[in-house]
């Protein structure tokens, strides 16, 4: 189970709870999850946590049918309707509360519909299609210098903020008007396999990150 691995001794699940609980701008801290040790462990550490239907488990399941849930969830069992619906998923560890809360202060600031947290993009990204390969974001007779792709991001995964009728009329995590927030690129790394875990627990020594 991915989400209760240990890094640097405390459970994955730790430093997204703890991000979020620690933040100055988010009021509840909810778990989704159908696992009885992750629900454990996630009130363990100070969060709510809703049970997950088991169609909603499997890998194939999309992450914004889960926030569905919950929110119909509060609304039928506690007659409560958020303003707004942050998604901050688990395999960001490195994501603290200080990133969600100036996340925020941008999507107040612009009123905005949605954000997303990002890190830039220096890489040539190509494409296969219908048998071919074509470049997506440069022209191979016009190579420019990585230095010079400077408006190009790529999602990091780390937080999704979406105004609450804006998710309810797209059903998506992202829509309307959308803004970015940058994160660095040392901050953006992903947990999908054990690997990633080692490489983060060096980012964490090297920069003397304390949770």
């Amino acid at each position: 189970m991915k989400n209760i691995h240990k890094l640097k001794g405390k459970p994955l699940l730790f430093y997204t709870i703890n991000a979020s609980l620690t933040s100055k701008e988010i009021n509840r801290t909810i778990v989704s999850t159908n696992h009885p040790k992750i629900a454990k462990v996630a009130k363990k550490l100070g969060a709510e946590v809703i049970k997950r239907p088991q169609k909603l488990s499997s890998d194939k399941a999309k992450v914004e049918s889960t926030m569905l849930h919950v929110i119909n969830f509060l609304e039928k069992n506690e007659n409560y309707i958020p303003d707004v619906v942050i998604l901050l998923q688990n395999t960001s560890p490195l994501r603290t509360n200080i990133d969600i809360d100036n996340a925020i202060k941008i999507f107040k600031k612009r009123n905005l519909d949605s954000i997303l947290s990002v890190t830039k993009s220096h890489y040539f990204i190509w494409k296969k299609y219908n048998n071919k390969i074509i470049p997506i974001n440069y022209n191979p007779l016009q190579r420019p210098n990585r230095q010079e792709m400077k408006n190009e991001f790529i999602e990091n995964g780390a937080i999704y903020i979406t105004k609450y009728n804006s998710f309810i009329k797209s059903e998506c995590r992202i829509s309307g008007k959308i803004g970015i927030y940058e994160m660095l690129p040392q901050y953006s790394i992903d947990v999908d396999e054990k690997l990633d875990l080692i490489k983060i627990e060096k980012i964490m020594n090297h920069y003397k990150l304390m949770y």
